[in-house]
Parts: C-alpha cells; sequence; structure tokens
C-alpha cells in the first residue's frame, strides 16, 4: 500500500473518510498562499472561494488552539477565543505553529498535526457540501464534508469571522 502524501491524508484515510485530493501550481514567491488556493482552484474545481478554508494557529493562554476559516474572510481573535472558551487569542508566531503543527506555513491543515490543538472551524463552513482545506503541502487541497472536517479535528463550531 502506497504512503499517504502528509499526515493529513493519512488521517482520512485510516478513518475511513471520503474525501478528494486537489493538486494546484503553487508558487513559491506567494504572499497569500490562501488567495493563491481560491485563484488556482474556485474556478477550476467549481467551488465559492468561502468553500476554501484557510487553517490560522493561534496562542492562547495555555498553549496552542487553531482557527479555521473561510480564505476571503478576517478572523476575529476575540470570537476565536470565545469559541475556544479562553479569555484571549492573538496570532502564533510563524515558527510555534510550524513546530507545534508539523507543516510549514501555508501549508498547515487542521487534520494530522503533530500535536492535537484545540479548534473551531467558523459556522459558515457548514452550509456547503463540501469545503477544501490544507491537505498539509502547499499546492496541496482536500475537499471532503465540513462534518467529516469538525469531527475529526475534534473541533467545536463557532462564528469567528470579524
Amino acid at each position: 500500500m502506497a504512503r499517504a502524501a502528509t499526515p493529513a491524508i493519512a488521517a482520512l484515510v485510516a478513518a475511513g473518510v471520503p474525501h478528494d485530493v486537489l493538486k494546484y501550481d503553487h508558487d513559491p514567491r506567494a504572499e497569500s498562499f490562501g488567495e493563491e488556493a481560491v485563484a488556482e482552484l474556485a474556478a477550476k474545481v467549481g467551488v465559492a472561494p468561502a468553500q476554501i478554508l484557510k487553517t490560522l494557529v493561534v496562542a492562547l493562554p495555555s498553549g496552542l488552539g487553531v482557527a479555521v476559516l473561510p480564505v476571503p474572510a478576517k478572523l476575529s481573535l476575540k470570537a476565536a477565543a470565545a469559541a475556544l472558551s479562553v479569555p484571549k487569542a492573538v496570532m502564533a508566531e510563524r515558527a510555534a505553529a510550524e513546530r507545534s503543527t508539523g507543516y510549514v506555513a501555508g501549508g498547515i491543515s487542521p487534520l494530522g498535526q503533530r500535536k492535537a490543538l484545540p479548534t473551531v472551524v467558523d459556522a459558515s463552513a457548514m452550509q456547503w457540501d463540501r469545503v477544501l482545506c490544507s491537505a498539509g503541502k502547499r499546492g496541496l487541497e482536500i475537499a471532503l464534508a465540513p462534518a467529516d472536517l469538525v469531527r475529526l479535528a475534534n473541533a467545536v463550531v463557532g462564528d469567528v469571522l470579524a
């Protein structure tokens, strides 16, 4: 049996979750990895930009957490903190996010992280039959049902948009 390309894909396969792996041409000079994914995939696979989710790592008083939200949207740190039941959240340092998740920035997946982190998925994701999120590598996305994303990430669902 071939080894899964990333820990995120391996987690989906191990759980028997239906998913599709989608590739796009990643430009190493891209400044916004999420916007790059939207530009490459939205029309190509027929999804709305809001169906493509970004994974942001936040620093909480007790460690790190994860917020998953549509690429075009902005995160409300106050709302993310409330959803994760902590008093405050700030954006995590890139090095800390990469060290904790085992992924590089721009390829951080909410699934298959090195250390399971408290996670919130924005409620807007639940309106779609499928959403796309990073597969754990720049240029690689996974399409899956939002309920499967929430279940596998052991996430809460909350309103975290600014």
